[in-house]
């Protein structure tokens, strides 16, 4: 998961397509005060082995996106299996144009940047009567739009981006501070009171870029507000839970854990931190890590997990780990912890080896999968990328190959890629979300690329692997 740092105010000459391919990450100066990032020193070229993959890779998601042009252009996303588009609402918000735009530059793809941008400019409007969810629109749209608007240089980008900005405001307007689920793009109508702490708690990033970009403080306070209630409402232990009312701030499950629900939350703690530097995001982050690496840590069998436990007594209610949680390695190896990251990838690793491609989740105690989706999720690949760079140990390069190769038989469509409904019998599904192109495909693209492509201090990726520049210090 999904990561390095801010950005600047833009100017044209600042985006070239080598300076682009040096956004990643790989020497993160993480910590002011304690935790330091590691870093290695980077070599200047990938060996020829890794040259063929990471061009293979890139006819993949040209593969992938020639699918989505021929079957599902001006959809917000392919149906591989039944060569039709489909859409998340009403109208299309143009998902996987958006959402695969900054990959297409960092593989300098210009034909596909081309069609990509005629499609968005042509059609994307937001000005339409339907409710989304704020949490899923601001990290793929909200976060692809300032991403597109940073690295290529168009302003068009940053104009639909405030537009996108000002309609999800909205959802911000609870006695806590704490967002809606659901938000209205026309009339600011919101839906939802019970909501989680990832959609709660990732949106510092896309709204405090924004405000930055734009000089309007607004988007940056809000999320701000949002994410200082939801800590504010931690247990005593330093837990959270799965579900809470942003009406009354009372948690409506006390249920803690580090997958979907509630990991990006963590994972945009530390972020927060990096990308505008704010020593308290630092605090909030290590504090958290303190009671989930206390509480939620297992081990099994000499493998290291992460289950599930009640925020209150912190007593485990149950033992699944699966897709969703494989981000945490790489959110540790930021936070400085590299042995922790490194034995939890070695766990992911091997809940991939299973059936030769991840399931959605297993249960770690007792062996055996719990839900046998496999979704193209990237997450994985993240870690074990973050890892890559940080370390220089070729095993993160070879569990790459192993996710690459895995995602290529299993996987791949004539047109297209589609998810497995059972990891067992690598029966495929009929859908190719926009994530695929956003962050499977990117990430293990930067796990082969060249190092002297990534600029490890100036840009942070968002939850979607959108790579956000640091911009010049301003007040918020």
């Amino acid at each position: 998961m999904p990561t390095i740092m801010n950005r600047e105010n833009v100017s044209t000459n600042f985006f070239t397509s080598r300076l682009f391919a040096g956004m990643i990450f790989m020497g993160i100066l993480i910590v002011a005060g304690g935790c330091r990032g590691h870093r290695r020193t980077p070599s200047s070229s990938a060996s020829d082995t890794d040259t063929v993959t990471a061009a293979m890779v890139k006819n993949e998601f040209r593969h992938a996106w020639r699918g989505y042009m021929r079957y599902a252009a001006g959809y917000d996303a392919l149906r591989p299996l039944s060569k039709k588009g489909k859409n998340w609402y009403r109208r299309s918000l143009l998902m996987t144009p958006v959402d695969a735009f900054d990959t297409m530059v960092l593989m300098g793809l210009e034909k596909e940047q081309k069609e990509a941008k005629k499609l968005i400019f042509d059609s994307l409007t937001f000005d339409v009567d339907m409710e989304v969810q704020l949490f899923e629109v601001t990290i793929r749209l909200l976060g692809g739009l300032l991403s597109a608007y940073q690295w290529d240089g168009d302003e068009r980008f940053l104009a639909l981006a405030e537009e996108l900005g000002k309609r999800l405001l909205p959802a911000f307007r609870s006695p806590t501070g704490m967002p809606y689920r659901m938000v209205n793009l026309r009339t600011g109508a919101v839906r939802d009171k019970v909501n989680n702490p990832a959609e709660i708690g990732t949106l510092i990033l896309e709204f405090g870029t924004l405000s930055r970009l734009t000089g309007d403080t607004a988007y940056y306070h809000a999320a701000r507000r949002a994410l200082l209630a939801l800590y504010d409402r931690r247990s005593p232990l330093g837990l959270v839970g799965s579900a809470i009312d942003v009406e009354t701030g009372e948690w409506k499950n006390p249920t803690s854990h580090i997958g979907g629900g509630i990991d990006s939350y963590l994972e945009y703690l530390l972020k927060a931190y990096l990308l505008f530097g704010d020593p308290q995001y630092l605090r909030m982050y290590r504090e958290s890590v303190r009671a989930v690496n206390r509480y939620l840590a297992d081990t099994v069998g000499g493998y290291l997990w992460y289950g599930q436990a009640d925020m209150y007594t912190g007593e485990r209610t149950s033992t699944y780990y699966g897709a969703l949680e494989a981000f945490f390695p790489g959110v540790l190896l930021l936070g400085g912890d590299t042995s922790r990251a490194a034995a939890l990838q070695r766990s992911g690793f091997k809940m991939w080896q299973m059936t030769g491609i991840e399931p959605e989740k297993i249960d770690y105690r007792k062996g055996g999968i719990t839900s046998p989706a496999y979704l193209l999720r990237p997450e994985n690949i993240e870690s074990a990328w973050y890892l890559w760079h940080a370390t220089g140990e070729r095993q993160y390069r070879l569990m790459g190959e192993t996710f690459f190769r895995s995602i290529r038989d299993y996987c791949r469509t004539g047109s297209g890629y589609a998810y497995l409904t059972d990891v067992r019998n690598k029966t495929k599904g009929d859908d190719m979300e926009s994530f695929f192109l956003a962050e499977t495909l990117k990430y293990l693209y930067l796990l082969f690329a060249p190092d002297d492509l990534v600029d490890t201090g100036q840009v942070v990726f968002n939850t979607e692997a959108h790579p956000l520049r640091k911009v010049s210090p301003r007040s918020f």
